[in-house]
């Protein structure tokens, strides 16, 4: 494989967790023998086939995600369900954003995630 080739992966029947945690760690560059914490490395990673992955448990009902804008009373909830029928790359850009590591090199690793 090319140094610089990015990451190609089919989410078709693959739980949503585990689909996350393999995005997450080749977005961080923990594959590479090279790692470092501290340096943006790792390459673009390209999941195709988002709206097959597979949804295991009660989380299609069950599961909530809020949105605050910062006014009064506008706190937004929508489920696993209404997210993944609506857009079905956000459900996989959260759970990924979930399992980056929280400091500053986080957005410019989840910008390295690529939908097909």
């Amino acid at each position: 494989m090319d140094k610089n080739s990015p990451f190609l992966i089919d989410a078709t029947e693959q739980p949503l967790g585990k689909l996350a945690v393999k995005v997450a760690i080749l977005l961080q560059g923990k594959n590479d023998p090279n790692f470092l914490p501290n340096r943006p490395e790792g390459k673009e990673v390209f999941v195709s086939n988002v709206e097959k992955v597979k949804i295991t448990g009660r989380k299609m009902e069950q599961k909530i995600y809020y949105h605050h804008s910062g006014y009064l009373g506008s706190m937004k909830e929508t489920t696993l369900a209404v997210l993944l029928e609506k857009n079905p790359q956000e459900v996989l850009r959260k759970a990924v954003w979930g399992m980056l590591p929280k400091n500053k090199l986080r957005k410019v690793r989840i910008n390295r995630l690529k939908f097909k």
